[in-house]
């Protein structure tokens, strides 16, 4: 540490005698070896080795698939630090130089992102909760208001509660099996956050910092002139400026996503937004939404009638948003939203939808294996008919009521743990909790399935049935 102290008071000591002689204090280093003193990179070198040197060592225990894919975050955060005191030496760059100066970054997330390929394994969730968490990374791409995505500091917290999903999973896994689990999934909570968070609102809470004077950097003529032809999906270029309509028609993911309009050299361009013709007013076909007959009629009849419809992403009326069979969609997020609109989502399998902000009214139909993530709701979050489902509540929610469901996973936050749960003809459910003892464990609750009737008095008294979860 006292190498480090050094370096640091000898990059002061440079920066106020530039400011002293009339110079500008982001002026580029006049080489790497004195960019790599500056205190932002020092900084950074010490987050990687106090937080992420963590991380690897609980890693190192585990070993197997864990330790690759934690590999492969020390890899990304060692080409950041790289890209950070190359950014010292660099002008502001284009979108397309922007998206070259990042590809060695973008690189090594597709080489991470490509161990959850495949067959599922055993250890899935840690490596989602990996790939999902290197989107933090992204906070380097913000040019600005109008470049699509939040501020660097709300960037790296977003990111992490989309991870945050896959390792809440780890923990309810392992927490009382392997404390060597526990021990990986909060140090690499602590890595993002506080670790990335405080780096980046200390150094660059309005985003990087550019050189004033330095080189400007240009994309080669190579990838300027033509972009590779994309093969098939997951393995398609993105750094591909054409945008056609089969590769639009599937959500981004994560850093996949921010490069991609990066190089496009329009980064508002793939934002799904509501357009006209998108809402039902306006539209040609009006394929109404299940009528109050239609619900009446049994379950088991509606689903020998039922047909995978095509798929649905839209604000209807300005009042209801509409999220209808996804299949396999990991990144669905709904942004602009307000506590007079409900979601309805119906149909979807193997997804993740992510409600980022208050609405009224939740209701999850038909689904399998779909998971819920969502701040506020005001009236009710409802699951019906529904199979394997994982429900997150980050902030407060008055009633959730489960219905026809079989396999139904509730998180609730602090906030929520006054909120009223009903559940009818349902099984397999199970509420999460925050624990009282520990930071970031959570303790697991299952609601009783069975019931007990005796005829007390002239009236029945109906209790739960006593079993291990209760």
């Amino acid at each position: 540490m006292d190498e480090k102290l050094i370096q640091r008071l000898e990059s002061a000591v440079l920066r106020l005698e530039a400011i002293s002689t009339g110079g500008h204090p982001a002026t580029s280093p006049a080489n790497a070896s004195d960019a790599a003193l500056d205190p932002s990179v020092v900084a950074f070198g010490d987050l990687i080795d106090q937080y992420l040197g963590r991380v690897s060592r609980a890693a190192e225990i585990i070993g197997g698939q864990v330790l690759e894919v934690t590999n492969r975050i020390q890899e990304a955060f060692s080409v950041q630090k790289e890209l950070l005191i190359k950014l010292k030496q660099t002008q502001k760059p284009n979108p397309a130089g922007l998206a070259e100066f990042l590809k060695p970054l973008n690189e090594v997330i597709m080489k991470a992102a490509a161990l959850t390929e495949g067959r599922r394994s055993d250890f899935f969730n840690h490596m989602k909760a990996s790939v999902d968490s290197l989107s933090a990374l992204a906070w380097i791409a913000y040019t600005g208001k109008d470049c699509g995505m939040g501020m660097p500091i709300a960037h790296v917290e977003e990111s992490w509660q989309m991870a945050e999903f896959y390792s809440n999973k780890v923990l309810v896994e392992y927490r009382n099996k392997d404390p060597n689990h526990v021990e990986w999934v909060k140090a690499l909570k602590e890595l993002y956050v506080p670790g990335l968070r405080d780096y980046v609102k200390s150094f660059h809470p309005l985003g990087p910092v550019w050189s004033q004077t330095g080189k400007i950097f240009a994309p080669s003529k190579a990838n300027a002139s033509a972009s590779p032809s994309a093969p098939p999906p997951p393995s398609a270029s993105l750094f591909s400026s054409g945008s056609s309509q089969a590769s639009s028609s599937k959500p981004k993911v994560g850093m996949s996503a921010v490069f991609q309009e990066i190089g496009t050299g329009n980064v508002t361009a793939g934002l799904r937004k509501v357009t006209d013709d998108m809402k039902t007013k306006n539209r040609t076909e009006r394929a109404g939404i299940v009528g109050g007959s239609t619900v009446k009629e049994s379950h088991a009849g509606s689903r020998a009638v039922a047909k995978v419809g095509p798929p649905k992403f839209e604000l209807q009326m300005g009042r209801k948003w509409v999220v209808e069979n996804q299949i396999e969609q990991k990144s669905l997020v709904i942004e602009d939203c307000d506590s007079k609109q409900s979601v309805y989502v119906y149909g979807c399998k193997n997804s993740v939808l992510q409600i980022r902000g208050k609405v009224n009214n939740i209701t999850i139909d038909n689904c399998k294996k779909m998971g819920v993530v969502f701040q506020d709701v005001v009236a009710a979050c409802e699951i019906v008919n529904s199979n394997g489902v994982e429900i997150q509540c980050q902030g407060s929610a008055p009633t959730i009521s489960v219905d026809n469901t079989s396999g139904c996973q509730l998180y609730l936050s602090k906030d929520s743990l006054e909120t009223s749960i009903s559940t009818a003809k349902s099984s397999e459910i199970n509420v999460l909790v925050p624990s009282a003892e520990s930071d970031g464990d959570w303790v697991e609750h299952s609601l009783p399935q069975q019931y007990i009737h005796l005829f007390k008095e002239g009236r029945f008294e109906t209790t739960p049935a006593s079993h291990s979860g209760g």
